[in-house]
């Protein structure tokens, strides 16, 4: 009842502090499994969608004040989608990867959206790995090997010197934190979405494997700002 009562709050336009502040709230209770049987339904995920920026594919990420509720957003859903059989189905009726694959586009050139995108990265991440169905899609419907090396080249700040070969930088400072974690969670989403892709066919597909290779390279040289972290990366 509380998370049915959050989420009737949540549907309506409320300020943006009682939005983060439900959302924050339901992050928490959607660790729970029992508490999400009865609110894991097609309304909600739409409504919690609708908060994450996942619904207006021409809306541009604009408004600064409404990140922190698109991100809290996205955590939920992560949580939710995660632990619930039921959620990872309606993210293929809802069509969930490709709104996520165009949030992450709006991300480019895009300043203050580290977070945003991350937890975006995240929950294409446990998509691919939770659904097979949605794996296929990512890599044939949306091209996802290509979206998802991308955002890892953004992460990284790779420059080329060649068509596959990156700049070398060895005095260069190493990654934020957002940053690693954004490479961090690309690397994951892509290792699900090329699991299968021993066989590669095409001229495009190809180059686009020569790209990820160039880039990877760069990452294994690149530092995080932990030991840690840059273990994680590695």
């Amino acid at each position: 009842k509380l998370c049915e009562g959050i989420l009737n709050i949540l549907e309506k336009d409320t300020k943006t502090s009682c939005q983060v502040a439900c959302l924050e709230t339901l992050r928490i209770l959607s660790r729970d499994k029992k508490v999400l049987v009865p609110v894991t339904t097609k309304r909600n995920m739409q409504i919690l969608m609708r908060l994450a920026k996942l619904d207006a594919v021409e809306d541009p990420l604009q408004r600064e004040s409404e990140f922190p509720v698109i991100v809290e957003a996205l955590k939920c859903l992560c949580n939710i989608i995660f632990n619930s059989a039921v959620a990872q189905k309606l993210s293929l009726e809802l069509n969930l990867a490709a709104k996520l694959c165009s949030l992450l586009e709006k991300c480019k050139e895009q300043q203050l959206v580290d977070d945003i995108k991350c937890f975006d990265l995240r929950l294409l991440f446990l998509l691919s790995l939770l659904h097979t169905d949605i794996r296929s899609q990512l890599r044939q419907e949306l091209q996802g090997v290509q979206v998802l090396t991308q955002a890892l080249e953004s992460s990284l700040s790779v420059r080329w010197t060649e068509e596959y070969k990156a700049a070398e930088d060895r005095d260069r400072p190493p990654l934020s934190l957002q940053e690693t974690d954004c490479a961090i969670e690309a690397l994951k989403a892509l290792f699900n979405v090329t699991l299968d892709s021993w066989n590669v066919h095409s001229k495009t597909e190809s180059h686009q494997f020569r790209y990820m290779a160039a880039i990877l390279r760069h990452c294994l040289l690149t530092t995080g700002p932990t030991e840690d972290k840059t273990e994680e990366l590695h």
